[in-house]
Order: structure tokens, then sequence, then C-alpha cells
């Protein structure tokens, strides 16, 4: 708080005994980065530095530092915090693991983060490793980690930073199902959010903090349901589910989209947009005035030099790799999660019919892959290896293994079970066709199953394929963990899908109707 409001507060307080001056707060904030530390396509995918001189890409590095900053300097009384999931989706992740994130975060000053499920993608030890590197609190309140060494007493639930001469009280939320997101391992026990968030507000309020912030990777919908089921909190910092909110094309929402009193923002992900929140608070913390919108980082944001110079740097060691010219797309194939998550999509087609083109000589006639395994589109013209990379960054491996037609039912039945909500469990198909009922209840969606164009036999034995991390019961999928004849370490699903790209180049992405969705 500069000096001039310093004394028109005093002078206010003097004049009126009670009255003081509201407080104002600009929230920035990013969510689910996923590593891209270089320019993004209109794709979500890389961005090479001719596009990007011809002012194509968007997001990066480079382009955050320097929007942050300007609007540090629109401000003098800021925060910056981050959603969650900083971790996975490029090379640079797979080369770096958590420390150009923690590197690039200190740079900008962040304040604040929440773990995202992603952030136990390589288990505790990474995360603990990130949380060691950064300057800043990293949260998480909806978890008992008492029981895992390496996060007890050091994933704190909540903090209390000073800002402008006024203290505010920030919680960590991250997914309650993150142990079947991720690899948290078995020592970290997830919790209900509302009843998690609500404990620590109560402790803030109760040591004389009124202005409470929450930085939740919860997904849009929840944090709906936890505004409207707590007291206390005044913003939520969303992401999980890569939400745009605003008045641009494709935003779902209001920014901030207000339930209960509580403000509530997102900002899609992929650092393409930098949120920009203004929040006035009343004397007893109450919000009186909530504007702003996510700022887009396209080529009208100026890159810093120095950002963009490191980034070069810690991209040498990836670009041998990156550069490999794989294959070639006739069209551009369709990775998006709104509709991947959705439906059947060519993405989902292409790196299910390569997983089981290359093991149907086992015996295997059937292919299921999560959706949320696939994290990009890729475009028209030649296919690089760093493509594959982003599109299928989790190092998964293929999974073959044997499981009963009621199984295959029943996994089916577990990836539509969330359609509403986007989830990363729905399931992209080989070998098997079926049919899904929206408006059915979870668990009796899934007809018309049919293998191998004969209906699906409930009690006869058929050989699958999935990714390592479906097959030990990730995204839900829990009824494969017992599987027979389970083998979890094929090849890596990313040169399966480039060799597969190679053997049928030109490639032609296509759908051809082995998922019907009845709205």
């Amino acid at each position: 708080m500069s000096l001039r409001l310093m004394t028109s507060a005093a002078a206010l307080s003097l004049v009126a005994g009670v009255a003081s001056a509201d407080y104002s707060l600009t929230i920035l904030h990013t969510n689910d980065f996923h590593a891209r530390f270089e320019p993004i396509s209109k794709y979500d995918s890389g961005c090479g530095e001719e596009d990007n001189a011809e002012g194509k890409c968007f997001g990066g590095s480079a382009r955050l530092m320097t929007a942050i900053t300007e609007a540090r300097a629109r401000s003098n009384n800021a925060i910056l915090v981050d959603g969650g999931d900083q971790f996975q989706g490029t090379l640079f992740y797979t080369y770096y693991k958590g420390k150009l994130a923690a590197e690039m975060m200190n740079q900008m000053g962040y304040d604040a983060m929440t773990v995202g499920n992603h952030e136990f993608d390589d288990g505790p030890e990474v995360l603990r490793g990130f949380m060691d590197a950064v300057d800043f609190p990293v949260l998480m309140s909806n978890a008992d980690v008492s029981g895992e060494p390496l996060l007890a007493d050091v994933l704190m639930k909540s903090t209390v930073i000073e800002r402008g001469g006024e203290k505010l009280g920030l919680i960590g939320l991250t997914p309650q199902d993150t142990d079947e997101l991720a690899s948290p391992g078995k020592n970290v026990i997830f919790t209900d959010p509302s009843d998690a968030v609500q404990g620590e507000v109560d402790k803030l309020t109760e040591m004389g903090v009124n202005k409470i912030i929450v930085l939740s990777h919860s997904g849009y919908g929840v944090d709906q349901t936890v505004a409207a089921n707590t007291t206390g909190v005044d913003v939520i910092v969303g992401g999980h589910s890569n939400t745009l909110l605003g008045d641009m094309d494709g935003a779902v929402g209001a920014y901030p989209t207000v339930v209960n009193g509580v403000q509530i923002v997102q900002a899609y992900a992929y650092g393409k947009f930098l949120g920009e929140l203004n929040v006035t608070f009343d004397d007893d913390g109450v919000v009186t005035e909530a504007t702003g919108a996510p700022i887009i980082m396209d080529a009208a944001v100026t890159e810093d030099e120095a950002t963009k110079a490191r980034i070069t740097e810690a991209a040498a060691p990836l670009e041998e790799i990156r550069n490999k010219v794989v294959a070639e797309a006739s069209d551009a194939i369709e990775g998006n999660r709104d509709v991947c998550r959705a439906m059947e999509c060519s993405m989902g087609n292409l790196v299910a019919d390569a997983m089981l083109a290359r093991v149907k000589d086992q015996g295997v006639e059937v292919a299921i892959a999560n959706s949320g395994g696939l994290r990009a589109s890729i475009d028209a013209g030649e296919v690089t290896m760093g493509e594959v990379l982003t599109v299928l960054p989790f190092q998964n491996t293929l999974s073959t293994f044997q499981v009963s037609g009621a199984t295959l039912v029943e996994a089916l039945e577990n990836g539509v079970s969330q359609i509403e909500e986007g989830a990363g469990r729905f399931p992209q198909v080989a070998g098997i066709t079926f049919t899904v009922d929206k408006s059915a209840e979870p668990g009796s969606r899934v007809s018309d199953v049919m293998i191998g164009g004969a209906p699906v036999d409930p009690e006869k034995m058929y050989g699958a394929v999935s990714n390592n991390y479906v097959r030990n019961g990730g995204d839900g999928y829990k009824m494969f963990i017992t599987a027979e004849n389970a083998y979890d370490f094929g090849p890596d699903l990313a040169d399966v899908t480039a060799e597969y790209l190679a053997e049928n180049a030109p490639y032609a992405p296509y759908t051809d109707g082995r998922i019907t969705i009845k709205e």
C-alpha cells in the first residue's frame, strides 16, 4: 500500500471513528501449464520459431514473464498464484522433471501454488524435489500426508502471506481422485474438498485472517460445489478442467463466476492466458467488487529476451529428439480434450489402432486408451517426434492382459461414467464398438457392445491392450488390476504411435462410428 493510501486510510479512521479504506488486490494466476515453456500453436502443441516470428504462436514462459511484469506495474498490490499441474506435457518435463518449472516460477516470483494431480506423476519424490527448489509455499488441504515421510511436515494445507499491510489466507486443493489420476503412492490419503477447505477457513479465521483465497486444482464444477458448501472463502483460483472464463469465444462462464458470494476464476491452460482478477475487500474482508479477465498471451505480448534465451538453452538437449520427422499427416489429427473426452476422436482412433496393431499377433482383440492420456492435437503436414511426445508425454508402456467380456463392459461403463465432467477416463477404442446413452445413470450407459463383429460374450476371455497406467487401475479402471496374464512392460506408447504413423504415412486421420453417442 502506498504512503498516500496509508495516510488517507488513517485520516478516514480519525474522521469517521470506525471507517477505514478499502483494500484492493490484484490476483494474477495461471493453471495447467504442463511444461509449455516454449510458445504453443492454436492446437496447444509446439509452435516453431518461424511461426512465432509471424505472430501465429501463443504463450511460452518469455511472454508470461513480460505479462506478469506489466500486470504488477499496473497494480502495485498483486499476488501471483498457480492452480496446479505445472508438471508433465512436453519433453522439458521428461528431461528436467520439476527443475525447470521451479526455476521459471522462482524467476516470475510466484507467491504460492496448489498441488495438481500431475505433480504426483513421478511419485512423492519428484514433488518433494520441486518443493525444495521453489521459493514459495506449495499447498494441499484435502489429503493426509502424515504417513508419507517425504511430504509430512513439508506439504502444508494452508499458509498466510502478507501483502500491502494485510494478511491473506491461502488454501490448496487437489482432485479427490488423485490416487486414480496419478501415482501418489499408498501413503497419501485424499479427502473431501469442501470439508478440507472449511477446516482451514476456520483455522485462518481464528488467526484473524478475513481474506481467504483457495488455490484449487479440482475443476470448475467442484469449485462451484466448494463455494456453495463452505463459508468464509472469498476467491477460488481454479485449475484441472482447463476452463476458459470471460467474454471471449470458447468461454464457458463468467469471469469471475460468482457462487455463494465466492469469486471463481480459471485461465484455460498451457500458459495461453494470464488471469488478472482485481478484487476490493471492505474492512471486514468482504468482497465488494471483483473485475478482470484472462489476458491472452498472443503476439501482442513481447517475449522477455532473457527468459527466451534461457528456454532456448534449456531446449538444446531436446532438439535432436524433437525435430526428427517420423511421418506425415494428410489432415489435422484431432486431440482436443473437449472432443476426445466426450466422443470418438481421430487422435483416439490413431492411438488405439496403433496399440492394437502392435500386439494383434499375440491374440489381442481389443484396445482401450484413456482420453486423459491424449494431451494435444497434431496439425497437417510433417509430424515430428516432438509432436507425438506432446500428445503422449507420460512415458506409458503398452500393457497386454486378459479379461472377461463382462469386465470389458464394466471398463467401458467406468470410461463413460463421468462424461459430463469431461473426465480423462473416457475410452478411445479399437477392435470394439459400443453405444453410450448419456441420459442414463452412470453404470448403465453402455449397450450394443460388439467385438470383432460379434456381440460381446460376458463369459469369454478376451485379449486386451491398454497402457500400464490404465491396466494398474488409473482413471478408475480398477477392474483391470486383477486381469490375467498381465504384462505391463511393452514398448513406450509414443514410440508405438510414431512407428504406426510412419508405417501408414501419409496418415489420414478418421473416425468411423466405433462409438455411438445417444444424447
